[in-house]
């Protein structure tokens, strides 16, 4: 398993940076996963959690009463997560693009946007669309800042939290993240890459902000 570097430990809590290609709890392939080995260790406990080909910031709890805590802030949407990705296509410069589409569950593990993709639309500075079945409220920001021949580096904000949230809301925008093996149609299976997709920084209000560096196979 790929090192895992401790960015900051205080009394309450550890934050991890968690490498591409690591699932963070067991999953059906029996791969080596990271809770185990924090398990080694002083007991910890879940906060929040990052896709297995997600690479970037992690916090873990170190005992109830911060669980307890995280979890409540994270709940009412206190935390601010900031998030780096290369995706396929060239987006706007210039702007903050506000996506407000709401998720629901698709086939096969994955998640949809809970309306048609031909009826998402542009409207008074955010993109949205009429929901046509059952989902939820999820809301992210993107700002362009790189451009690299047809792709394009962003930095995100994710304000709500959304099982493959960001995935979701630019591959369905035409903006599919390099490497993404659900949401990119131009990834082939038989030809695993590193996700681009990399939690940068994480603000904990009366705690601490936290920042993971890029990796440096990121974006290749």
């Amino acid at each position: 398993m790929a090192d895992v570097t401790l960015l900051y430990e205080d009394a309450s809590v550890w934050i991890y940076d968690k490498p591409a290609g690591i699932a963070l709890l067991r999953d059906r392939s029996g791969a080596n996963d990271l809770w185990t080995r924090l398990q080694a260790g002083p007991k910890p406990y879940l906060v929040h959690r990052l896709d297995k080909g997600t690479s970037g910031v992690l916090l873990v709890a170190k005992n109830q009463a911060a669980q307890s805590k995280l979890t409540r802030l994270f709940a009412q949407r206190a935390v601010r997560k900031y998030y780096l990705a290369w995706v396929d296509g060239t987006i706007p410069a210039g702007s903050t693009h506000d996506i407000d589409l709401p998720l629901c569950r698709g086939r096969k593990s994955r998640y949809r946007i809970a309306g048609n993709r031909a009826d998402i639309r542009f409207e008074n500075g955010r993109y949205c669309v009429t929901q046509d079945r059952e989902g939820v409220p999820a809301r992210t920001l993107i700002r362009p800042i790189q451009a690299r021949q047809d792709k394009t580096l962003v930095l995100i904000k994710p304000l709500t939290g959304r099982t493959h949230q960001i995935r979701v809301h630019l591959g369905w925008l035409g903006w599919p993240i390099v490497g993404d093996p659900l949401y990119n149609r131009n990834v082939r299976p038989q030809t695993p890459a590193r996700m681009c997709l990399h939690a940068r920084s994480l603000f904990v209000p009366g705690l601490t902000c936290c920042h993971a560096p890029t990796p440096v196979d990121f974006g290749h």
